[in-house]
């Protein structure tokens, strides 16, 4: 008897050890959930911009009890953190960063403190010696001006607690212009100019527009260490709020003193430059700022052709970034409206598109169309630069083997300022306004083996050029090969007589029946340029010459004659 209750004993301990830490493992699986609804909701309602976080990257400590975290919530734009049972404390008893505040009393602006989690190899800016290396919350760093100072150095700081906003401040908005803005009664260009003598001879705003769904979704990351530091207030998030809403409040600052930064790839930018053009459309040509680039799309041939580069890694901090904007010289870039009216269609409008960089029709678009089609049905699989030149890849070596787009020149018409085109056997026609295409390649110059008149962003002429099929596109892009060059014109139209033809302007793509495309010359947008250096002696030369300043208008007869062609394979 005692042998069966010491058996039933051991069998319900037994149980218990088992079943216990299954059923607090569910609790906590069930609360965690409810914790993250919980503060998904408190996030919507702060002025915090919190993210949370399940590991931080570096050792941290809560802002609020002090203690060492891993998981936990931390601001984007001030920089407190705390862990999940202290963010709701946080959030009511520490301030963010104030987009708008009013003037001291004497005129000053104050430092506005945050302790502990200072940046990793941060100095004291008094005894100049490293700060955060002890292993608890301590040392301060100003959300503004970016100085970190040791705890016991604070009362010696140079200077008080006034703040000068640091090393960017002539990008930085600072909040009591916009307290001052939003008290004058009188909303006009001159009040501007007046408040903004406050804020130096120099000062010119730099507001950020990142589309976070572009290249490497880099986009988030970037966002937080923009607000970081600069005012949150000049931040967009183009998933959030469209160009033309951001846009806006280059007319509450000084006119022709504003520069846009667009965080994307070259289909962001266009977006960005529509929105340009319907501020001329409303009469605020004054406030047009002056639009620049940080690449993060698949192909950024624009950013290429401005200096900017093919694509951005993280590879340089975002302060060379913004001192690069600082650097860089304004130039003029043509912009050309694409006219495609569809055979047949005698009463619907024609569809007008803007083009900054190329029109195409043959495999290049093909290729585009059904990258395209692929994305929208899995955007997630699509989420790298490098996927995605590798699925362009695939679909090129498909093309090599159907060829789709053949005897284009057959069921195609081109005509160059009103002169027809003798075309040669091509699969696709390219019509490009800047020095780049497919992803880096220089198309017009080539291989250098025959002069050629350059191209200029602001020439008013666009390049011609033809490709035998995927395989001479492939072959053009490694420098084995070179384009047909058609020639240079004002006016470009294209006459597709029969047949579906794949595409594209700009990276968008369409399957397109018989038509009349009409490329003219639509305006010019307010460029910067960076002139750095080139390890690559031809591509300096060659993007220097397009951001040289007006040039004379050429004479633009076609550069193609059957008889000797550019290109023989």
């Amino acid at each position: 008897m005692e042998d069966s209750r010491e058996d039933w004993n051991l069998l319900l301990w037994t149980g218990l050890a088992v079943l216990l830490p299954i059923l607090i493992t569910l609790w906590c699986s069930f609360q965690r959930p409810k914790r993250k609804v919980q503060l998904k909701d408190l996030f919507r309602k702060s002025k915090h911009g919190w993210h949370y976080t399940d590991l931080f990257n570096k050792p941290t400590y809560c802002c609020v009890c002090t203690q060492p975290i891993l998981q936990g919530a931390f601001c984007e734009c001030c920089g407190i953190c705390a862990d999940e049972f202290c963010v709701r404390k946080a959030d009511h008893t520490l301030p963010c960063k104030e987009i708008m505040a009013p003037v001291q009393a004497d005129g000053s602006f104050l430092h506005r403190w945050v302790r502990g989690n200072v940046p990793l190899a941060s100095y004291c800016t008094v005894c100049k010696q490293q700060c955060g290396t002890q292993p608890k919350l301590c040392d301060y760093r100003c959300v503004w001006c970016q100085i970190t100072v040791h705890d016991d150095c604070k009362a010696g700081l140079s200077g008080g607690e006034q703040c000068d906003l640091g090393e960017f401040r002539s990008v930085i908005i600072p909040p009591q212009y916009l307290y001052q803005v939003n008290k004058l009664r009188r909303r006009h260009p001159d009040e501007y100019c007046k408040l903004a003598a406050a804020c130096g001879s120099v000062w010119s705003p730099l507001l950020v527009l990142a589309n976070t769904r572009s290249g490497n979704n880099m986009g988030e990351v970037l966002l937080g260490e923009f607000r970081t530091l600069l005012n949150p207030v000049q931040v967009f998030d183009l998933s959030e709020i469209a160009p033309a809403k951001a846009l806006q409040l280059c007319t509450l600052l000084p006119p022709g003193a504003v520069r846009v930064l667009v965080c994307g790839g070259d289909g962001t930018v266009g977006w960005v430059l529509d929105a340009i053009d319907t501020m001329k459309l409303k009469g605020q040509d004054q406030f047009i700022p002056r639009v620049t680039i940080l690449p993060l799309g698949t192909g950024n041939d624009l950013s290429n052709s401005l200096g900017w580069g093919s694509g951005y890694a993280g590879e340089i901090p975002i302060e060379q970034v913004i001192r690069n904007v600082l650097e860089a010289e304004v130039v003029k870039m043509d912009r050309w409206k694409v006219q495609v009216a569809s055979k047949g269609n005698y009463f619907r409008k024609p569809k007008v598109l803007s083009m900054n960089n190329y029109f195409s029709v043959g495999p290049d678009a093909l290729m585009a169309l059904n990258f395209h089609a692929h994305r929208e049905k899995t955007p997630s699989f699509f989420s790298s630069r490098i996927i995605n030149k590798a699925v362009y890849f695939l679909y090129g070596t498909k093309d090599c083997l159907v060829q789709e787009c053949k005897d284009l020149d057959k069921r195609i018409e081109l005509e160059l300022d009103g002169e027809r085109v003798a075309l040669p056997s091509l699969e696709g026609i390219i019509v490009c306004n800047i020095g780049y295409w497919g992803g880096g390649c220089r198309l017009w110059e080539g291989m250098g083996d025959e002069p050629c008149p350059p191209t200029r962003l602001d020439d008013g002429l666009l390049e011609v050029v033809g490709v035998f099929g995927s395989f001479h596109c492939a072959q053009i892009q490694v420098k084995l090969a070179n384009p047909v060059r058609l020639g240079q014109a004002h006016t470009v139209r294209l006459v597709l007589k029969s047949s579906r033809m794949p595409m594209q302007v700009d990276g968008e793509p369409w399957a397109q029946g018989p038509c009349t495309i009409t490329i003219t010359h639509k305006t010019q947008a307010l460029m910067l340029y960076h002139s750095a250096e080139q390890t690559d002696d031809d591509d300096e030369d060659s993007s220097a010459s397009e951001a040289e300043g007006h040039m004379a208008n050429r004479t633009t007869k076609p550069i193609y004659t059957p008889e000797k062609s550019t290109q023989s394979l």
